[in-house]
């Protein structure tokens, strides 16, 4: 049954677009994870459609993923499917002030290509590793931006494999949320709507950003940005700070030292190293402070 699955899957993908037993570290900007059994990434929404009836018809499960920017993997891997929806989708088009996203357009491409246009809004996303699918799942944002100032609607696949375009006050955006998980929705693509600008201006607050994410941000590490949600009336990077933890280390997962709300791979990390010390992060703020707090990075697969 299985090699029927995987033979119909890789006639349809063809062989630049479907794998066996992939290593998951390599498609998480943690660099862990193990292997997914079935590895699918569809270059079109028809393929992801097929595809997905395919595996359906067969009793696989799977998941969607988009460059893995906000994953943490467990080291066991993950059984049935994953559905990559990045490296194969990133269109990008501009007509005057709107721009059309294909689900895995960069974040950041996204905000030079609105840069060469003259265009102002998405210089908060410049620095952010996702892509656009990513992003409207949970209204990614930065220094001031979220996706919902500029989104105008985002297309999606239904779970009855039906497209359907969701304008932005439909999607029930705000901190680090939408419907998209909670409808069972796929993102596919989208519009954004953004003003005529100064193309300089726009650069240099470009610039500016990213020298504040070098100063602040470890990024000469591999990790998933902020490990956790911002708890109400605190920040997550002070409570663990307070709570003596900078530079914690579990195995090659450390609490970073230039910001105590990233958790770093400084080399050979396990997910489990990673796991342990979100855990004992909380563990220890929850002790100290009272305060608990909730994971930001989604968590799968088997441990």
């Amino acid at each position: 049954m299985m090699e029927e699955l995987k033979k119909k899957l890789l006639d349809l993908l063809g062989e630049e677009g479907f794998r066996t037993e992939e290593s998951m570290a390599k498609h998480t900007t943690f660099r862990t994870g193990g292997p997914a059994d079935l590895f699918l990434m569809p270059q079109n929404r028809t393929e992801l459609k097929e595809s997905i009836a395919l595996l359906r018809e067969h009793n696989v499960p799977y998941m969607v993923i988009g460059n893995g920017s906000n994953l943490l993997i467990g080291d066991g891997g993950i059984r049935g499917a994953v559905i990559q929806l990045y490296q194969r989708m990133q269109h990008i088009s501009v007509d005057g002030t709107e721009m059309t996203l294909d689900c895995g357009a960069l974040l950041s491409a996204a905000a030079a290509q609105a840069a060469d246009a003259s265009l102002e809004g998405l210089a908060f996303a410049s620095g952010i590793p996702g892509t656009f699918g990513g992003a409207v799942v949970m209204n990614a944002g930065a220094y001031g931006g979220e996706m919902k100032d500029v989104l105008l609607s985002a297309d999606v696949l239904t779970e009855d494999l039906e497209v359907k375009t969701i304008p932005v006050e439909e999607l029930d955006l705000s901190y680090r949320h939408s419907i998209v998980p909670e409808k069972g929705y796929i993102v596919l693509g989208g519009k954004l709507q953004l003003k005529k600008g100064n193309e300089q201006e726009i650069r240099e607050r470009m610039a500016e950003l990213a020298q504040q994410r070098r100063e602040k941000q470890p990024l000469q590490y591999p990790s998933a940005g902020s490990t956790f949600k911002r708890p109400e009336g605190y920040f997550a990077g002070k409570l663990i700070s307070d709570a003596g933890l900078k530079g914690k280390t579990i195995g090659g997962a450390q609490v970073s030292e230039k910001h105590a709300g990233f958790i770093v791979n400084i080399g050979g990390a396990t997910t489990k190293d990673i796991l342990d010390l979100i855990a004992f992060c909380q563990k220890t703020v929850q002790e100290q402070f009272g305060v608990t707090l909730e994971t930001e990075v989604k968590i799968v697969g088997e441990r």
